[in-house]
C-alpha cells in the first residue's frame, strides 16, 4: 500500500475550487481511495504553514502513477497549480 500526502497553500480559491469540483471524477474507476481532505487539521507539534492536507491510498506505486498520468487527472492539474502551492509526498506503507 502507498499513500499520497498533499499539503496545499491555497492562494486563488476560485481556481482551486474548479480543481476540487472535478477531482473525485478522476479517481472513479481507479484503485485510488481518498482517505482525508481537511482544511482544518490540528497541528499537534511544530509549525505548519499550509491551508489543507489531502491523503489518498493506492495499492501500489503503479496504480498511483497510472492515475497521476491519466488524461482525466492531467486535464485538471493546471487549476491546482494555478490555485495552490502544493507539496506532494509518496509514502510507502508496511507490508
Amino acid at each position: 500500500m502507498i499513500y499520497i500526502l498533499a499539503q496545499l497553500r491555497i492562494h486563488q480559491r476560485d481556481v482551486y475550487e474548479r480543481y476540487v469540483q472535478r477531482f473525485m471524477a478522476t479517481l472513479a474507476g481507479t484503485q485510488g481511495r481518498l482517505l482525508a481532505a481537511d482544511e482544518s487539521p490540528i497541528v499537534v507539534e511544530g509549525a505548519w504553514d499550509r491551508d489543507k492536507v489531502v491523503l489518498i491510498a493506492f495499492p501500489d506505486e503503479d496504480a498511483f502513477r497510472a492515475w497521476e498520468s491519466s488524461a482525466a487527472y492531467q486535464a485538471i492539474t493546471g487549476d491546482r497549480r494555478a490555485g495552490a502551492d502544493t507539496s506532494i509526498i509518496l509514502i510507502r506503507g508496511f507490508g
